[in-house]
């Protein structure tokens, strides 16, 4: 086997631990709320926070991926936040458990434009979407795993039994991944020459300064940027607020709950390794920017309508339904947006995709504060258009950016 897809395997792994752990925290929502008092407002404060975290550090921890490798960055990463994972268990108040999250989100943050600079540095490109598509269609299993076991455990043993669990999972993965992975192919002993030159060999270290004058001038980036912004707010309901949703807005069992809750992010698991693979195969056949757009722009739209079909809907079966086709359809998009990432960014792919994965994440923290206050005032239905019409424009947006045209000369 070639080694690349080893370090898949551990990548894809990866994935569904980080989002095992993040979607935990919702999932959990209702038990935790209750034993620590909180209401709507300030529930939309503790995910907001950690969105917010999430957003700040993915530049940092993009940029010191590619500048410094990525086999120690991510090792770090993942025990800070498993560090965190186990002290959520342990918050007393409100307080408490705004700092906890903010912390936890900071240590999740670099972890995918991580992820894209391996794929960057171990996949040729045609095979970075779909490389891309697994990795992301682990991390919906994760969230979908995450309401499926983790509610049926905190009833069984309490909430904060689970953040002890889920806190050894990133430990172990570390032993693993320092244990195999190496920065470069050219590094890793035992690789053929076959696959030497296949990856091309990169370096171990992308590039010692990242040239951000150059990609703050290219309109291509901040059409990146602007594309993930409002698609984010559409991705957050799902991650921040879906189970709450739920059960106060759609009057929804626990045991409902746990399906429905559970059913976006499986078909979502489905969707990302569709999505990739479709990806790739039409910017094989018809070129990067016809590729990478049809998906985009198709998928963004449709999960518009399916935002505002839901929020006219009172029943809970096509609520279930229309739900799990949104997240679905809007995830088949997901490879191709961090591809464009690798096509336009190259080396300083983990830079470029830690830039949209910020703008996107500063859009998620604005939608979770959203919710929670206009869910105060107005009810559950009202933030469900606002999302669609981010979603919408986000679509807008995708059509205008062209794959085959490099932020950065290489």
């Amino acid at each position: 086997m070639k080694k690349r897809y080893l370090i898949l395997v551990l990548i894809v792994s990866l994935g569904f631990i980080t989002f095992l752990d993040r979607v935990a925290l919702a999932s959990l929502a209702t038990y935790i709320k209750a034993d620590l008092f909180l209401d709507k407002k300030q529930w939309g404060w503790v995910m907001g926070l950690f969105i917010l975290a999430y957003a700040l550090f993915q530049i940092p921890m993009g940029n010191m991926g590619d500048r410094r490798g990525h086999r120690s960055i991510i090792a770090v990463l993942v025990v800070w936040w498993s560090i965190f994972t186990f002290l959520t268990g342990l918050a007393t108040g409100y307080y408490s458990l705004l700092i906890i999250s903010f912390f936890f989100g900071m240590g999740e943050a670099g972890v995918y434009p991580c992820i894209s600079g391996v794929i960057a540095r171990w996949f040729p490109s045609t095979q970075r979407a779909r490389a891309q598509g697994f990795v992301w269609a682990a991390s919906r299993l994760g969230g979908g795993m995450a309401a499926v076991l983790l509610i049926g455990l905190a009833e069984s043993a309490g909430w904060r039994v689970v953040f002890y669990l889920l806190s050894t999972l990133g430990i172990l993965w570390t032993l693993a991944w320092l244990s195999f992975y190496r920065n470069s192919p050219a590094e890793m002993k035992g690789i053929s020459t076959e696959e030497l030159s296949e990856t091309g060999g990169h370096s171990s270290i992308g590039t010692k300064n990242v040239p951000w004058q150059q990609i703050l001038r290219a309109r291509q980036f901040w059409l990146i940027l602007g594309m993930y912004w409002f698609y984010v707010w559409g991705s957050t309901f799902y991650f921040s607020w879906l189970h709450t949703f739920l059960a106060e807005g759609r009057g929804f069992s626990s045991n409902e709950v746990r399906i429905a809750a559970a059913l976006p992010f499986f078909l979502g698991a489905f969707s990302n390794s569709l999505g990739g693979m479709i990806s790739d195969r039409l910017s094989n056949k018809h070129g990067l920017k016809f590729g990478r757009r049809a998906i985009g722009v198709s998928c963004l739209f449709l999960a518009s309508v399916f935002f505002f079909i839901t929020g006219i809907t009172e029943s809970k079966l096509l609520t279930g339904v229309y739900l799990a086709l949104g997240f679905g359809i809007m995830d088949i998009m997901l490879p191709s947006a961090w591809a464009v990432c690798l096509d336009v960014g190259h080396r300083n792919a983990g830079a470029i995709s830690g830039a949209m994965n910020m703008a996107g994440n500063l859009g998620g923290f604005m939608c979770s504060i959203m919710v929670g206050y206009v869910a105060s005032s107005a009810g559950y239905n009202a933030p469900l258009f606002i999302i669609a019409g981010m979603l919408l424009v986000s679509s807008m947006l995708f059509l205008q950016i062209n794959p085959e045209k490099s932020i950065v000369n290489t």
